[in-house]
């Protein structure tokens, strides 16, 4: 006989981060190509709640959400600050977001998927390390195959760059100094250390799920 929850599980607490993680993840979906709109999980519910309306014209490329089980926070920092030789970096104590690239089009968010990680932006917002993961939906038909961010071709990742450096920016702060900075793309090795310093930054902020 088979035992199942009655309660919906919590998307950040109540889901690991994966069996075969950081190989393969489970992810969250917060946020599909299409939304207008920027939903986000509400950490206390983990309902999807508006966070804010997409005010101006540029659309997340990808499908967009984050690793269950994960936090960005003292082990994450300090890998940050180790390879870009910085010493003021704090983590957004944020579960680490993730890119999904697929070519199948996914129409809504709340949904639970696995990828496999192929790389990452190491972005900083202010003082913060707030890493984008990039990664492939498991067994798309186009992008399932890829090894490594290398092969993602630049039109897409310029896409995704551009997305993240100027989501926050206003018209009348262009000109002005960026608040959001992306100072590497890294591979997979480094996508996968930087999920595994996630999982253990959220192990010794909430304890083994």
């Amino acid at each position: 006989m088979h035992h199942y929850s009655l309660t919906l599980a919590h998307p950040w607490h109540g889901i690991s981060a994966g069996e075969n993680s950081p190989e393969v993840v489970n992810v969250f979906v917060e946020i599909v190509p299409t939304d207008t709109v920027k939903y986000e999980v509400d950490k206390q519910t983990g309902h999807l709640m508006v966070d804010r309306p997409q005010k101006y014209s540029n659309l997340c490329p990808s499908l967009y959400g984050f690793i269950p089980q994960t936090l960005c926070r003292r082990h994450v920092a300090a890998y940050a600050m180790e390879r870009t030789g910085r010493h003021d970096i704090e983590g957004d104590d944020d579960p680490i977001d993730i890119c999904v690239l697929t070519e199948r089009p996914i129409n809504h968010g709340s949904i639970i998927l696995q990828a496999r990680p192929i790389g990452g932006l190491r972005l900083f917002d202010g003082g913060e390390a707030d890493d984008k993961i990039v990664a492939v939906l498991k067994n798309d038909s186009v992008y399932g195959g890829y090894e490594d961010i290398s092969e993602v071709p630049p039109a897409v990742l310029d896409r995704l760059r551009h997305y993240f450096l100027t989501y926050k920016q206003t018209p009348d702060s262009v000109g002005e100094k960026p608040t959001c900075l992306i100072s590497h793309v890294y591979g997979a090795a480094e996508a996968r250390e930087v999920i595994r310093l996630s999982c253990l930054d959220y192990q010794e902020m909430f304890g083994a799920q």
